[in-house]
């Protein structure tokens, strides 16, 4: 199973963050325009025509972001949107934040 296909799971509080072991394999399945920053968080912008075009690609992951129950921070301007996904729950990464970003990389 690809990972976009996973469903992304509730954490539990208390969970341990993912070790830059753990990480690594999660990381080599995103697109290549995704940061993984100080092992914290994945950070991705994209760059669109207009802003009628970053609005329609926000609008897209936003839904995706309902439909899993699991939510990215989105900074959006004209031409551009970014995001930064982590489990706030446990101030880190799980394997959910690299299926959501996966997730956008099919939008």
């Amino acid at each position: 199973m690809e990972i976009h296909e996973k469903k992304c799971e509730a954490c539990e509080e208390g969970v341990p963050p993912l070790t830059h072991d753990q990480i690594e394999p999660l990381f080599a399945d995103l697109n290549s325009a995704w940061e993984v920053v100080d092992a914290h968080h994945l950070e991705r912008k994209w760059e669109f025509d207009d802003f009628a075009d970053a609005l329609k690609f926000l609008n897209a992951a936003a839904k995706i972001c309902e439909d899993e129950f699991h939510h990215a921070d989105f900074e959006i301007g004209w031409g551009r949107v970014n995001a930064k996904i982590f489990t706030h729950k446990i101030n880190g990464l799980t394997e959910a934040d690299f299926i959501l970003a996966s997730k956008f990389d099919q939008i």
